[in-house]
C-alpha cells in the first residue's frame, strides 16, 4: 500500500486533534475526516442511536475508500465500537485502548485519573480497559470543558478556574501517577491541565489520547512497505454548517481548513 487512505470520524470537532496528531506520522497518507456536526452531541443520545449514527459514518468512510478507520470520538468508541467493527471490513482504531495502553506502558499497575465527558464516564469504558491492564482508575466527568474549548477560551480565566476546580475535586479522592485525557477536545487544554496539576502539588504526567491514537495508526502502517513519498493531504466532510466547521475546526487542527464538503446522512 503506497498511498493509504485513512478515515477519521467524530461527532464534531474534537477528532481534529487526532487528525492533527496523525498528519506528520504516515507518509503519503490521504485523510478523510467526517464530523457529524448535525447530530452532536452524541453523549445526549441513547446507545442504540449512537451506534446507528456511528455505523452510518463508518460506512460512508469505507465507501469513500478508507483503508483504516479511526474512531476519534470517545463516546462512539465507548458505546458503539462492536457495532462499527461488525459493519465494516477494514481495521478500526478507537481512542480509548491506545491511551490506556500508553499509560500502562509508562506506569504499570499505577493509579490513573481519567478526565472525560459525562457520557464517557457513565459508560465506564476507561475503567474497564484500565482494570484489564491492572491500572487503578478514577473517572472524573468534566462537562464544562467542551463548551469552553469550543468557545475558544483555551487560556481564559474562567477555563483556568474550572480546570482547577475539577482537578481539586479529583485529587481529593486519588493520587494519580498519570492523567488520561479522555475527550478529544482536551488536548487543547493539556498544557493548562499539566500546569494546574503542578500548582496543586501533583506530579502526574498528562497522557494525550490524540497522540496515543495517532501512534497506534502509525504502527499499523509502518508494517506495510513500501511507503509513499507523496505529500500528506486531507479533506473534510461535515453534516451541518460548513462555514462553522471551517471556522471552529481550524482551532482544533491549528491550521486553516480550506474546503469542507457538506454531507447529508439523514436524521
Amino acid at each position: 500500500m503506497q498511498s493509504p487512505i485513512i478515515g477519521v470520524f467524530d461527532s464534531g470537532f474534537g477528532g481534529l486533534t487526532v487528525l492533527r496528531a496523525l498528519l506528520p506520522l504516515v507518509p503519503g497518507a490521504h485523510y478523510v475526516y467526517l464530523g457529524d456536526t448535525a447530530r452532536l452531541p452524541y453523549g445526549a443520545k441513547s446507545q442504540v442511536t449512537i451506534a446507528r449514527y456511528a455505523v452510518e459514518s463508518a460506512a460512508f468512510l469505507e465507501k469513500h475508500g478508507a483503508d483504516l478507520l479511526v474512531i476519534a470520538c470517545n463516546t462512539a468508541t465507548a458505546l458503539a465500537l462492536p457495532e462499527i467493527h461488525a459493519a465494516v471490513s477494514i481495521p478500526v482504531v478507537g481512542v480509548i485502548e491506545p491511551v490506556v495502553r500508553a499509560a500502562h506502558l509508562q506506569h504499570p499497575k499505577a493509579e490513573v485519573l481519567v478526565l472525560a465527558t459525562s457520557a464517557t464516564v457513565q459508560s465506564h469504558a476507561y475503567m474497564e480497559h484500565c482494570r484489564a491492564l491492572g491500572l487503578r482508575a478514577t473517572e472524573k466527568a468534566c462537562p464544562l470543558l467542551v463548551p469552553l474549548v469550543e468557545e475558544g477560551w483555551i487560556d481564559h480565566p474562567v477555563t483556568r478556574d474550572v480546570v482547577r476546580i475539577y482537578l481539586q475535586e479529583a485529587l481529593e479522592t486519588c493520587t494519580p501517577e498519570a492523567v488520561l485525557l479522555g475527550c478529544t477536545h482536551y488536548p487543547l487544554l493539556a498544557s493548562l491541565i499539566e500546569a494546574t496539576l503542578r500548582e496543586l502539588g501533583s506530579q502526574a504526567v498528562v497522557i494525550d489520547s490524540a497522540q496515543s491514537t495517532a501512534a497506534e495508526v502509525e504502527k499499523h502502517f509502518s508494517r506495510l512497505q513500501p511507503v509513499s513519498t507523496s505529500p500528506v493531504t486531507f479533506e473534510c466532510f461535515a453534516t451541518d454548517s460548513v462555514e462553522k466547521f471551517q471556522r471552529l475546526g481550524g482551532l482544533f487542527l491549528q491550521k486553516p481548513i480550506e474546503n469542507v464538503q457538506h454531507l447529508d446522512l439523514g436524521g
